[in-house]
């Protein structure tokens, strides 16, 4: 996922390792206590797109929580930067984070627009992160050796939500949307590049995501008589376009979405009978009340128990994310060159998917599912080359 940034013009001095051993904290300072490192999550925290950073947030405090309450001799302590998806916020607060801070790793950043600022602040800093969210895809084109990702891009996802609106949906005339920033116009690119590929009519329109009256683009698309409607873009502006292609008569084209719109707040947006219907492709598994499997079902009994709601978009990969740092240390690894050692070789069954790390920081898995508003709610369809319509 995004926000949207300009370029990096922030340096940072090298800061060693990155990190400092498990040491006792000296008065006054930040440093941590003794026999405990900091690890850090960012993301918007308490911005318009908040809902879909909160769960990958809870998820790694549920993981980290359950390390300490096993005694360890090294505990963490998890330090929250509400970067308020603001990438000039987020340098400010990756500067704190290595220079007072001292933290040895960050899950995060959340978006892809202010991972794009923050990396080079990190990498200068030799300092790891692992996102539970980002999905740019030039994000893991730079040569950073310390930045990584626990979800596959949009150069997987874009693919394959644009095969499953052509196959799946057979749609054949197809109106794509983007919200004109670093998260949304790349995705959208790769939806249409898939859809150029299977001969699928095409017409395209961005808007901008702080407007509240979309109604240029709505009459072009209630012009076009498209088939499905595609947005690359998040669920606040998502919902509001929703609802006013419904109130201007276009009822019957398929609304779809990227993960950026996988949360309650698309259907709050566009009303509930807007909403249904509505698809959304993600390249995140959540886990559903029914889930068999063992572990993924006593990751979603805690979560719910920890937080009182069943886990949504990304909890389980900020999970995973969270659990890379706490296999590292486990493992004697408490500074942050010898985290970033460790991650290199990571290979575990998470609760999201299989974590293994290839060069240049992406996962190695690689699947898409897609999600559907019924009822109110949304619930899994399935993989996106399987997913079939409820």
């Amino acid at each position: 996922m995004l926000a949207a940034g300009v370029a990096l013009t922030l340096g940072l001095a090298a800061c060693g390792d990155g990190g400092t051993e498990a040491t006792p904290a000296e008065g006054g300072s930040s440093a941590a206590a003794p026999g405990t490192v900091k690890l850090g999550f960012m993301g918007d925290l308490t911005g318009a797109n908040a809902g879909i950073v909160i769960p990958p947030r809870n998820g790694a405090k549920l993981v980290i929580d359950e390390y300490n309450k096993t005694n360890p001799a090294v505990k963490i302590e998890l330090v929250e930067y509400d970067s308020q998806a603001d990438p000039s916020k987020a340098v400010a607060l990756a500067q704190q984070a290595i220079k007072t801070d001292k933290i040895v790793g960050l899950i995060g950043p959340a978006f892809s627009g202010e991972s794009a600022q923050v990396a080079p602040v990190l990498e200068e800093a030799k300092l790891p992160s692992v996102s539970a969210s980002a999905t740019n895809a030039a994000l893991s084109a730079n040569g950073w050796k310390y930045w990584h990702r626990v979800l596959p891009s949009d150069n997987v996802q874009g693919p394959g939500i644009g095969d499953f609106i052509a196959t799946g949906l057979a749609a054949k005339n197809v109106f794509v949307i983007d919200d004109k920033s670093e998260y949304g116009k790349p995705l959208a690119d790769a939806v249409k590049g898939a859809l150029e590929a299977k001969s699928v009519k095409l017409t395209t329109d961005s808007l901008d995501p702080t407007e509240s009256d979309f109604s240029s683009v709505v009459n072009k698309v209630a012009a076009a008589k498209p088939d499905a409607i595609f947005f690359g873009g998040y669920y606040a502006a998502g919902g509001n376009l929703l609802k006013q292609l419904r109130d201007k008569g276009v009822k019957d084209a398929k609304f779809l979405s990227g993960d950026g719109s996988l949360d309650k707040g698309l259907i709050d947006g566009a009303g509930a009978a807007n909403a249904e219907g509505a698809l959304v492709g993600c390249p995140c598994y959540i886990a559903t009340p029914d889930v068999t499997d063992a572990k993924v079902k006593a990751f979603a009994e805690a979560y719910k128990a920890a937080y009182s709601a069943d886990p949504a978009i990304y909890a389980a990969e900020g999970y995973d994310a969270a659990t890379v740092f706490v296999e590292a240390i486990k493992a004697g690894n408490t500074t942050a060159e010898k985290i970033n050692e460790f991650i290199a070789t990571v290979d575990f069954a998470g609760v999201s998917k299989q974590v293994k790390f290839e060069a240049n920081g992406e996962v190695s898995a690689k699947d898409i599912y897609i999600y559907q508003v019924k009822d109110g709610a949304i619930g899994l369809l399935g993989k996106a080359t399987e997913a079939k319509l409820g």
